[in-house]
């Protein structure tokens, strides 16, 4: 009639929109509408692609009364959404209503199917597509583990669009190794995400578990260890091995037996899932969830869906809560601490269960499975909350090449760490004693281990000096590095009376490396009575080690051959080192790196460290080996407090051989000058490292110790009679917190007194170190060497950057 009651609509789009059409296959996009009726978006349309526009809306257009029939209506139509019918058309959101694992089972029958006939419709998606599953969330019918392997895409294999399968892949689509990893998996996918229908799916020519089922056969007659993770791998396989040799009998030959591998394998991962997942066994055994095994075909492109596990009733008894690996986890996490780190609320081991702790650590370190994770907020917290009770104090050397954290696989809060160049208290005795007399007596930590490291460049410059020197009258050491190598020539000289003449320059450096562990070790017998008492009643072992940078291994030497002697010590404080000293030069291989270079990769570091994704990564042999043979090249030298919730090398996420460390406990060089501004020098100079950071930390429990110390001072209360190297360096930092005192009101609080104190004690350090050497100063007027301080928030795990000493211009032009 002239009075039609319908009209033909076309739908406008903007250029861009039009293009995508294009593409998608669309030249003409209309639809018939009544007269009268409203258009609006989405418009279901039969097409066999879809076409998604960004931004749908509804249009309030409507098709005029009294149109003619068949007169084209224009309607220009910002966004539209076109949805074609049928498969390969339209992502599945959490949207969508859940697909029964029937439906599902068939969605993957007829996507196999179109992948073989060459016609796949998931070819295709659309930014619309994505923003859908961005917006609206998973919601994938199916879970597939399947194999790594290239030939065998999963989402290809059952032509699915993203969003449609959750998929896990590893070599050999098992959960031998990766138990904790499929099974947490499949649970998130199963009762977060509420897919109810997996599917393990083996494929033919297998490369794992024909390389499994090699090896089993091999084993056999020639049984070996696994020497690799590779080899752990099909090892752990060859239980499928075997079953599939007992199934196709002694005559099959080994690529019959590989080939029904591949079956036996798919029906023993989906057993494994069965047997230690509470929550699969019961979405199992409710039918909310099937669990079925399948078999990709390289060759066809067929997948074979083999059904259930012939076991599944049995297992489905099971009452096995976790994975074995989760449950050996979850043991390592007790054995860390309550609260995941080791904090106040925990008791401190014994001195043997300690050191057994450490030999775990060192033995996963090597091994490359370290089980340290990145710490998390709540853990941060808890240590500042409740407190450190590190199981191990360590007086270490600053050699960036030996982390000790990372070489006993440590968390922050297990470790107390006191570190110098040379592990030697010969010019930090006051500095490491009373470290460790605060870390035994306050802490209650009651393991001291001394490790030294093999090609310490310390001993190795000694023994240098020690033999360019016999028979030449003593010189008075013209730097501070020069008077720590010469006060090691002792050392040297003991080695070199034990080992007789004609031994090798690398003979007596090497051996000396040990005499100076057990001289580290008497030293501290000799000189600190609060520790000595503590030995004397049990509670407190003191142990010594070589890190071997070789091997990454740690060699346990046990306690002093002197230790009974020297419990009879009458010593009570170390001797002082009153010289301030500078230093000499060395050159390494590396460039040098810029100061700037160097503070931007701590700055993105540390940002890594508190989002939880570090990338520093394992530590492998070869770069052991590197750093053994071609020397180091830290990019930063830090001072920093031996406080063990504050590991630099986790803190500032940086592989060894990065940072060149100093520690003590308050960050300070008021007893430890010649040891710190000795191993600047040597830092600056020899290894040519340009970028020195002085870091501090909150809630630190020197400075708060010093903070006490100053109000009792300045209230007229008496010092402690018994005073031991700990009280003479909280005497020693008591100025700094009376500088903070000053600055804040009259009443300020003791809290609030050692909170200010942390930044004025690191502006002070700095402060001292450029005025004790004459050569930092000029690297840093110069601008060779960049001077810079920090603090570390417990509490956070970000660092404060305070930039530049405020009285540095003033120092460097005195």
């Amino acid at each position: 009639s002239s009075c039609s009651n319908s009209a033909r609509v076309r739908f406008e789009h903007s250029p861009i929109e039009a293009q995508e059409a294009k593409m998608s296959g669309y030249t003409s996009l209309s639809n018939t509408y009544q007269a009268g009726q409203a258009i609006s978006a989405p418009v279901t349309y039969p097409m066999s692609q879809s076409f998604v526009a960004p931004g749908v809306a509804s249009m309030p257009a409507r098709v005029p009364a009294g149109v003619p029939a068949g007169v084209p209506v224009s309607v220009r139509v910002p966004s539209t959404v076109i949805q074609a019918q049928g498969p390969g058309t339209k992502v599945r959101t959490a949207q969508d209503p859940q697909v029964l694992p029937g439906e599902a089972m068939k969605m993957l029958r007829e996507g196999n199917r179109r992948f073989v006939q060459g016609k796949p419709v998931a070819t295709r998606t659309s930014n619309g597509m994505r923003l859908e599953l961005v917006d609206q969330g998973q919601a994938p019918h199916t879970a597939v583990i399947g194999c790594a392997d290239s030939r065998a895409p999963v989402e290809s294999i059952f032509d699915a669009l993203p969003g449609d399968i959750f998929v896990l892949r590893n070599a050999g689509n098992t959960c031998t190794h990766a138990e904790g990893s499929m099974i947490g998996s499949l649970e998130f996918c199963i009762g977060k995400l509420k897919s109810r229908l997996v599917v393990v799916l083996g494929h033919t020519k297998c490369g794992a578990i024909y390389g499994a089922t090699k090896t089993y056969l091999a084993k056999k007659s020639d049984p070996a260890a696994a020497t690799t993770a590779l080899d752990g791998l099909l090892s752990g396989l060859a239980v499928v091995a075997e079953k599939a040799e007992y199934d196709m009998g002694p005559m099959a030959d080994e690529e019959f037996v590989a080939a029904h591998a591949v079956k036996v394998n798919v029906f023993h991962t989906i057993d494994y899932l069965l047997q230690y997942s509470r929550a699969i066994r019961e979405g199992v055994a409710s039918g909310n969830v099937e669990i079925q095994g399948a078999v990709y075909d390289l060759s066809t492109g067929l997948v074979d869906f083999m059904g259930r596990s012939p076991r599944q009733a049995d297992l489905l008894k099971s009452d096995v809560a976790l994975p074995p690996t989760v449950v050996m986890m979850s043991n390592a996490a007790v054995r860390r601490g309550k609260l995941g780190v080791r904090t106040g609320v925990d008791v401190a081991p014994a001195p043997e269960e300690a050191l057994d702790l450490l030999m775990q650590g060192n033995s996963r370190y090597v091994s490359g499975e370290p089980t340290s994770n990145a710490t998390s907020s709540p853990m941060r917290k808890a240590l500042v909350k409740k407190g450190q009770a590190p199981h191990t104090a360590v007086v270490g050397c600053a050699d960036s090449r030996a982390p000790l954290e990372t070489l006993f696989d440590m968390m922050p809060g297990e470790l107390f760490v006191v570190r110098n160049a040379g592990n030697t208290a010969t010019h930090a005795e006051g500095s490491m004693v009373g470290s460790l007399e605060f870390c035994c007596g306050k802490l209650g930590t009651r393991l001291i281990m001394v490790l030294g490291h093999t090609q310490c460049g310390a001993i190795v410059g000694a023994t240098s000096t020690y033999l360019a020197n016999i028979g030449k009258p003593q010189i008075k050491p013209g730097s501070a590095l020069e008077g720590l190598l010469a006060d090691l020539t002792g050392t040297i000289k003991k080695a070199s009376d034990e080992l007789g003449p004609g031994a090798s320059k690398e003979e007596l450096a090497a051996h000396a490396v040990k005499v100076n562990v057990f001289e580290t070790m008497n030293f501290l017998l000799q000189y600190s009575e609060p520790l000595r008492q503590l030995m004397s009643a049990g509670k407190v072992d003191l142990q010594g080690g070589i890190y071997h940078l070789e091997t990454g291994r740690v060699e346990f030497l046990g306690r002093s051959p002197r230790h009974q002697e020297l419990l009879a010590s009458k010593g009570s404080l170390p001797p002082s080192m009153q010289k301030e000293m500078t230093r000499a030069v060395r050159t390494p291989d590396d460039n040098p790196m810029e100061p700037e270079a160097a503070l931007k990769l701590m700055k993105e570091g540390n940002d890594r460290y508190c989002h939880g994704k570090p990338m520093a990564g394992k530590f492998d042999s070869e770069m052991r080996k590197a750093l053994s043979t071609i020397g180091q090249s830290p990019h930063t030298a830090v001072v920093g407090c031996a406080d063990s919730r504050v590991p630099l090398e986790l803190v500032f996420d940086v592989l060894p051989g990065d940072l060149f460390v100093m520690r003590n406990a308050g960050n300070t060089v008021t007893h430890a000058r010649g040891s710190i501004i000795g191993s600047l020098e040597f830092c600056v100079t020899a290894l040519r490292t340009r970028f020195v950071m002085v870091l501090g930390h909150t809630n630190c429990g020197a400075i708060k110790g010093a903070t006490a110390t100053y109000l009792k001072s300045k209230r007229g209360e008496a010092p402690a009679k018994d005073s031991g190297a700990l009280e003479g360096l909280l005497a020693g930092l008591s100025s700094v917190a009376g500088d903070a005192a000053a600055q804040l009101r009259p009443n300020a609080s003791e809290k609030e007194i050692a909170d200010l104190a942390v930044s004025v004690n690191v502006f002070h350090t700095m402060d001292t170190i450029l005025k004790s050497s004459s050569d930092f100063r000029d690297k840093v007027r110069s601008g060779d060497v960049q001077l810079q301080g920090a603090v570390y928030d417990l509490n956070t795990g970000r660092v404060e950057w305070l930039g530049k000493n405020p009285k540095q211009a003033s120092i460097l032009s005195s």
